[in-house]
């Protein structure tokens, strides 16, 4: 099954920074959970459309984190990612699409209290429409 990782050639971000950055993402939302086999490298690169040197540099950066770890005939594996790091990576990539949010209301001269109100009412009117369909909430 190929990884859900989409490479794009119109940023400045290196192909093995970008492949790196949304394993990461994959490992620590836990998409990716903890013993999951990854493809090899050679596999990797052919999917991706990409160089095997590539697909290397962005396994070694992600071993070097300590998120997945190769064993020599057997192959590459998720290792287990700390549940205190999963729980900061959860609250940083949120602070981050928030960040982005509140800078596009003000560069739209959206004031603090009207983004205020608007985050108030998202969050009831989400939670509620959340609750409703059997989405868990965890408080």
């Amino acid at each position: 099954m190929p990884l859900p990782i989409h490479l794009s050639a119109d940023t400045a971000i290196p192909i093995y920074r970008q492949i790196t950055d949304q394993l990461q993402e994959l490992i620590l939302s836990g998409i990716l959970p903890t013993g999951t086999s990854l493809p090899s490298i050679r596999t990797l690169a052919k999917d991706l459309g990409c160089s095997v040197i590539t697909t290397r540099r962005a396994y070694q950066d992600l071993e070097g984190e300590g998120l997945i770890q190769t064993r020599q005939g057997l192959g590459t594996f998720v290792t287990r990612v700390d549940q205190e790091e999963q729980d900061t990576h959860r609250l940083s990539t949120v602070e981050k699409d928030l960040r982005k949010t509140i800078e596009s209301g003000f560069r739209m001269g959206v004031t603090e209290a009207q983004l205020t109100e608007l985050f108030t009412h998202l969050l009831v009117k989400v939670k509620a429409e959340l609750t409703s369909r059997g989405g868990t909430l965890d408080e």
